[in-house]
């Protein structure tokens, strides 16, 4: 089935319905450069033309990958990456300061060889620096032609409104996407999030349609899975099915399970097949660390669900439900500080007025 584009957020620019994701590129998931050419080859031979990679992959080498395997081909390319977290030793080396992003940015042209970047986004919010000093220098490096557009990943809609509002007053350039998780058992973000973007005329590029591994077919079951191995070993506390919350994921992850054997595919095909459904969503990013990962994939590519599977869907997993915290590697300093959420003691005691 031919490859379906989309524009990005009011851009002009046209990206495939499916983005590589490159998280898995490196020494974090496959550390054999070759191998991760031939699956970025092959995700460019499939139509694929959109790529998305972050400095902090695997430590650089992930954004190093990519630019060795599109030496060639970079202009077929709409090539996105991130900047944000920390990368070295150094107070000063992580964040969305003016002084961090004008070096990072040179860092991650080198690494990915090439001149320009499509989309630069801001991988997640940083309490400590003004968004207005975040948009003014991404909007001086679109002048200087390094990067073409830039976006966010993982930013609540109050900070996405408030980046709105000030690019407006200070008559700078906005952002264009955000990067948001998405999937069959993370549906947080339909409450708010994407009508939002869809007001603002934002592109969605969406990550982990497969939840962490929960929807990949291996865990539609609690009563076998190996807490040792694998990704459960990683973070046990997200699959060890003593936990209530896991309880909850293995149960709708069976019954999603039977909802693909239903429909003759495998549950990822359906997992990707459900977030490509919203009509937010421009891009659905995948990451595969194999070839046949790649493969299994984008045989799936001809699904499209009808009404009465999202509707299945929907009785599993209720639209804006979240199973599971999509985003557990950042939490709103509004709820980290403690000093933010509490009165100083001497006034907890004071009488109301």
């Amino acid at each position: 089935m031919p490859m379906t584009y989309r524009t990005l957020g009011g851009t002009g620019i046209q990206v495939s319905a499916y983005c590589l994701g490159a998280m898995m590129f490196g020494a974090v998931g496959n550390p054999d450069h070759d191998d991760c050419a031939r699956i970025i080859h092959a995700a460019l031979d499939h139509g694929i033309n959109f790529v998305d990679t972050a400095d902090m992959y695997s430590d650089g080498e992930s954004e190093q990958i990519v630019g060795e395997a599109l030496a060639g081909r970079r202009d077929e390319v709409v090539l996105a990456t991130k900047v944000h977290f920390q990368m070295g030793d150094g107070p000063n080396r992580s964040g969305n300061s003016r002084r961090w992003i004008l070096a990072e940015i040179d860092n991650s042209l080198h690494r990915l060889r090439t001149d320009w970047i499509d989309l630069y986004q801001v991988h997640r919010p940083d309490a400590s620096t003004d968004i207005e000093e975040t948009l003014s220098v991404l909007t001086d490096l679109v002048r200087a032609g390094k990067i073409r557009a830039f976006g966010c990943s993982a930013f609540p809609p109050d900070h996405i409104v408030d980046a709105y509002h000030v690019a407006e007053r200070r008559g700078l350039m906005r952002l264009r996407t955000e990067q948001p998780p998405y999937s069959m058992l993370a549906r947080g973000i339909e409450t708010s999030l994407l009508p939002l973007c869809q007001r603002l005329g934002m592109g969605v590029l969406t990550w982990s349609p497969l939840a962490w591994g929960f929807l990949s077919g291996q865990y539609n079951s609690g009563d076998d899975v190996d807490l040792t191995a694998g990704r459960a070993a990683l973070a046990p506390h997200r699959f060890d099915p003593a936990l209530p919350a896991n309880s909850a994921k293995y149960a709708a992850a069976g019954r999603l399970a039977e909802l693909a054997e239903d429909l003759g595919c495998s549950l990822p095909q359906l997992a990707v097949a459900f977030t490509m459904a919203h009509p937010a969503i421009t891009s659905v990013i995948i990451g595969p660390r194999t070839l046949s990962q790649l493969d299994s994939l984008l045989a799936g590519s001809w699904l499209a669900l009808d009404d009465k599977t999202l509707d299945r869907i929907d009785e599993i997993v209720p639209p804006g439900t979240d199973l599971y915290n999509p985003n557990e590697i950042w939490t709103p300093p509004a709820l980290a500080d403690v000093a933010l959420r509490r009165r100083p003691l001497a006034d907890r005691s004071a009488a109301p007025a």
